[in-house]
């Protein structure tokens, strides 16, 4: 019964596959690799075979790279919610007392929430095969990358699935599911480019040394998710474990959150003991005061707790050994952004949907208006004071650094742009949740928005830059779309040769302010388009229409 007569995987495959969204996904992520390819085939008409092109290296490199970017972004949101959605359906204990061992609905869970992505990484395989001429690539590197990137979703399924089985929640499992993987993306891109020089001993470690490692630890997560399910310790009362917060507090190892204190009232207030006062939105005060973090602090504990290990280090290497590499502290704040906050907001009104309560939220006397902004601020408040725990060791590393003291400026301008896509992608998450019916397909097309206009126009960019075989106009054309991306936002800021010196003593990085301003003018018109969307699905939610 584990695969052959599997009924979860059966119906779930059955219900994931056959649905139009699978297809026109598939067709998507094609058009996509078919486009990026076509941008960067050189325009000659012979090619010189007997060399190997640094583009096309480099081109090879960001294909694969990219596509394994992807698959950690995707992963989470189609696993993390195979346990807690049978939990949040009301439907775990009919599970668990089906004569189905805990390791075959384990296995079939994983196997159904990864078949979509495994489809568009092997639909992948014709295209990639298509840049085998142009140079820079063996075919045993295709097939050493393609195995390292299959064994690589299948350990993110089996993360996101043991956090599944953890909490209550999918938005929990979520974010505690791309921390995890987060140090494990980073440091397995590390080590690809690290061992660029040496492709034999790269082969060796991606053909054997990855796989046993991603499997042995799927292997020891799906155990271990199996005995909670044979056990579980959170049945019972309807399936939601009750907690005594000071008992949890007493047993808790590291943080412990005091909810009546400052400033963890900020993001985990106390539970309401009077009346509200007259005026106060309802929505906000219930959304804010609500157990969004199931399990009492757990997952808030870990989110706090794992950002704040791995920017510690960051700090020291980024900020003090490597100052002129600023920039790149600021990208992973703004990744761990954009991980951990669409999910406080991409099932605000999709969350409604689901519970079958959006119609009856519709007819009290609240506005729509009162009912987005309420939320809307709840989630945004909540994903940004996470983010600021990887803020203020930005703000420690430049205040001890004397070296950047005279780039203030610049300083100023990263905190502007981590605090602008902070707002980008938590009105964009929200626009998503009024437009989709489920929070899982939101949050996914929350992710492809963002990956659009943050990822794809500073990669064509580059890609242009490498190849340098297009017509000067199609890269003025291309170049400017790069203001939408705070990646390029970043990286054009300018740092004074104190901190960036070349060896003449001018700096290394002179920067370029107008990216930086044009950045700020097209978030302002992403923010613009939201809210026009928002207020015109708002009025239809009010007419009676799409609710």
């Amino acid at each position: 019964m584990y695969l052959r007569e599997n009924p979860v995987l059966q119906r779930e495959l059955l219900v994931n596959l056959r649905t139009y969204q699978s297809f026109i996904l598939l067709a998507a992520y094609q058009v996509v690799l078919a486009v990026v390819v076509l941008a960067a085939w050189p325009s000659v008409e012979r090619l010189d075979l007997s060399a190997t092109p640094v583009s096309a290296k480099r081109l090879t490199n960001l294909f694969f790279l990219g596509q394994y970017l992807i698959a950690s972004l995707i992963a989470p949101s189609f696993a993390a919610g195979t346990i807690t959605g049978e939990k949040e359906r009301l439907t775990y204990e009919m599970l668990l007392a089906s004569p189905l061992r805990p390791g075959s609905i384990i296995l079939g869970k994983l196997i159904a929430s990864l078949s979509h992505l495994g489809v568009l990484v092997i639909g992948s395989l014709p295209i990639i095969v298509l840049c085998l001429p142009l140079g820079g690539i063996s075919v045993y590197e295709v097939v050493a990358a393609y195995v390292g990137l299959i064994v690589s979703v299948i350990l993110f399924g089996q993360i996101s699935l043991f956090c599944s089985s953890y909490f209550s929640r999918t938005s929990n499992s979520l974010v505690v599911s791309y921390l995890a993987i987060l140090p494990l993306v980073l440091g397995a891109i590390t080590l690809w480019r690290f061992l660029e020089s040496d492709g034999q001993l790269r082969l060796q470690i991606v053909l054997f040394i990855v796989p046993a490692f991603a499997i042995g630890a799927a292997i020891l997560m799906g155990a271990w998710a199996a005995g909670r399910m044979l056990y579980p310790p959170d049945v019972g009362s309807e399936g939601k474990e009750v907690v005594d917060l000071e008992t949890e507090a007493q047993n808790a190892i590291g943080l412990v959150i005091q909810p009546d204190q400052f400033p963890d009232r900020l993001f985990a207030p106390p539970t309401r003991t009077d009346l509200m006062a007259d005026g106060t939105n309802p929505v906000y005060d219930k959304e804010l005061r609500s157990e969004i973090f199931s399990q009492g602090t757990l997952m808030l504990r870990l989110v706090i707790q794992i950002s704040m290990l791995l920017a510690i280090p960051l700090m020291g290497i980024l900020l003090f050994a490597m100052p002129h590499l600023a920039a790149w502290f600021g990208v992973f704040v703004i990744v761990f952004n954009l991980l951990v906050g669409p999910v406080f907001l991409a099932g605000t009104v999709t969350g409604e949907r689901e519970r079958q309560t959006l119609d009856l939220l519709l007819t009290t006397q609240l506005t729509p208006k009162q009912i987005l902004s309420g939320k809307f601020i709840v989630g945004f408040r909540i994903a940004m004071v996470l983010t600021s725990f990887l803020l203020w060791p930005l703000l420690l590393g430049t205040a001890l650094n004397m070296g950047f003291y005279s780039n203030l400026l610049s300083v100023a301008a990263y905190f502007a742009i981590i605090l602008s896509t902070g707002l980008v992608n938590a009105l964009i998450a929200q626009t998503c949740s009024m437009l989709f019916n489920r929070t899982s397909v939101a949050l996914l097309g929350t992710y492809v928005v963002l990956l659009f206009i943050y990822v794809v126009p500073p990669s064509l960019v580059g890609i242009f830059n490498l190849t340098r075989t297009r017509a000067p106009w199609v890269n003025s054309l291309v170049e400017p779309t790069q203001v939408t991306s705070p990646f390029s936002a970043l990286f054009a800021v300018p740092l004074d040769a104190e901190l960036s010196p070349r060896l003449d003593g001018t700096p290394a990085n002179p920067g370029d302010w107008s990216i930086v301003i044009g950045y700020f003018a097209a978030s302002a018109v992403i923010c613009a388009i939201c809210l026009s969307i928002m207020a015109y699905r708002g009025r239809r939610f009010a007419d009676g229409v799409g609710g």
